[in-house]
């Protein structure tokens, strides 16, 4: 066993001063005041009063550290993405593929499973951004990527072994017994570059989805007579929403005044990042495209937005400045909320006995100094 004493803890009942968390076998074993932990602990560890949040998770992350996952779907690819990230307090995240052609999707599932396989650290499954959506909210998507959602798709998408797979579709270019389909084979269904209405919505809701990618960015509106994709998120109480609190996807308003409509422990925080996060390159290509961070910015040559230079240690930053919201609410929205979003709520999120012993230390400005997955401390990495 080993312990990490003298710590700032985060809980569900706030931040407790003066706390250890024991690790053992990778897991949290206890969390108890300093000098009440027994005698069986053999390493210690003194964290100087620092704050120890529950690891990150992002379930929204393209590219890190110079690379994109589309560019190389490969297991490197997503050992750098989740090392870039890593140092931004993210313990847990879905390396994403934006629409491409089917051979692509089959090369990154398979890359996936064999980074599951070789025990990657961080990695929780793949998060497949299209190709099945409406080319009128394509964003940054190729067109010409975009197909069906048929029975070949279909046995594509439900080709990893092990992990989560979440899928991103427009899901009025399906039908809702497709989606129930994929959540029946234990696929996470998230609605994103969608023009559904509101009734189609609510269809696809009532088949399985349970998310929706990016609100606000690339779907129907709220408008007077037509709630469309963001009413339907908005109103319906148990799915779960992403959002890229970036200040320039979104405006904080708007966001405010989305986590007035509804309970704050249905939204998460995603980054969206591109390879530009955790890398000194400031340009890259994205399908063809020359993308360049501008402001902070990831725009093409049109000054379209192409993804984000978000990290999440920057994200839970920008809630609590942005979102008048506390050091919980925020961190919980980077943490407990995508695990519960992703079925691994009694497993990641929170530190609490039980739990898997994925960390990160931060200061008092939520700069990460170290991050912990399964116990293991990735500071000399």
């Amino acid at each position: 066993m080993k312990a990490l004493t003298n710590a700032r803890v985060l809980s569900e009942n706030g931040v407790r001063s003066g706390h250890t968390v024991v690790i053992h076998e990778g897991r949290i074993h206890q969390v108890a005041k300093n000098g009440k932990i027994g005698d069986k602990v053999t390493e210690h560890h003194d964290l100087d009063g620092q704050l120890l949040l529950p690891g990150f998770i992002d379930v929204q992350v393209n590219g890190g550290g110079g690379v994109l996952f589309n560019n190389a779907p490969t297991v490197e690819t997503i050992r750098t993405i989740g090392a870039s990230h890593r140092k931004f307090g993210t313990t847990g995240f879905l390396p994403t593929l934006i629409s491409d052609e089917i051979s692509v999707i089959e090369a990154a599932i398979a890359a996936a499973n064999e980074a599951l396989a070789a025990g990657v650290p961080g990695l929780l499954g793949i998060h497949l951004e299209g190709p099945f959506l409406n080319p009128v909210k394509r964003g940054a998507h190729d067109v010409s990527k975009f197909r069906a959602l048929d029975d070949a798709a279909f046995e594509v998408l439900t080709k990893l072994k092990t992990g989560k797979t979440m899928v991103t579709i427009a899901p009025e270019m399906t039908e809702p017994k497709m989606i129930r389909r994929l959540v029946d084979a234990g696929v996470v269904v998230s609605a994103g570059h969608t023009n559904a209405t509101y009734d189609e919505i609510r269809a696809a809701i009532d088949a399985g989805l349970s998310g929706f990618t990016h609100l606000f960015n690339a779907m129907s509106p709220l408008t007077s007579r037509e709630p469309g994709v963001v009413g339907a998120a908005l109103e319906d109480e148990n799915t779960w929403s992403g959002m890229i609190v970036d200040g320039h996807h979104v405006s904080p308003v708007t966001m405010r005044i989305a986590i007035a409509a509804k309970s704050l422990d249905r939204f998460l925080l995603v980054t969206d990042a591109m390879p530009s996060v955790g890398w000194d390159g400031r340009q890259f290509e994205l399908g063809g495209k020359h993308i360049e961070v501008v402001d902070g910015r990831c725009v093409s040559a049109d000054g379209s937005l192409s993804g984000s230079h978000l990290d999440m240690a920057s994200a839970v930053r920008n809630a609590i400045a942005m979102l008048n919201i506390d050091l919980l609410e925020a961190v919980y929205m980077a943490s407990r909320n995508p695990a519960e979003f992703l079925g691994h709520g009694s497993q990641l999120g929170q530190i609490k006995p039980g739990y898997l012993a994925n960390l990160v230390l931060v200061d008092d400005d939520l700069r990460v100094i170290d991050t912990w997955i399964n116990g293991v401390s990735f500071s000399s990495h």
